[in-house]
């Protein structure tokens, strides 16, 4: 058994910069497996990610579908009671405010609310 296996790959990967562990890498045969193994698997990550950002995006996609569809249809409902409510369409025109009277909260003789103490 060998006893004198380099453990130092996974700190320099992580820790040091890229010439360190480029240069230890040259001289470490175990290192050297071993970040091949590392860029093996790096590449196969390149590889597939389109397929997963593609699947992300899909989703985002329908997300934004179904958000837009919603507000569509609270716009075109809110939109139709609107039209379909003459007393709303007789008292509000464009420019026009309602008054709290006119809303049918209670108020004194300058036109304030009036609140019960």
């Amino acid at each position: 058994m060998d006893n004198k296996k380099c453990s130092k790959y996974e700190g320099l990967f992580v820790f040091s910069d890229e010439e360190t562990l480029k240069k230890h890498v040259a001289e470490c045969e175990e290192c050297r497996a071993e970040h091949e193994k590392m860029e093996k698997v790096s590449e196969l990550l390149d590889e597939v990610k389109f397929y997963y950002r593609a699947k992300d995006k899909k989703k985002r996609n329908g997300f934004r579908a179904a958000c837009a569809a919603v507000f569509l249809g609270i716009s075109l409902l809110s939109v139709s009671i609107i039209a379909t409510n003459e007393d709303l369409t007789e008292t509000l025109m464009y420019g026009d405010t309602l008054s709290a009277e006119e809303l049918g909260f209670p108020v004194d003789s300058y036109g304030l609310l009036m609140v019960d103490e």
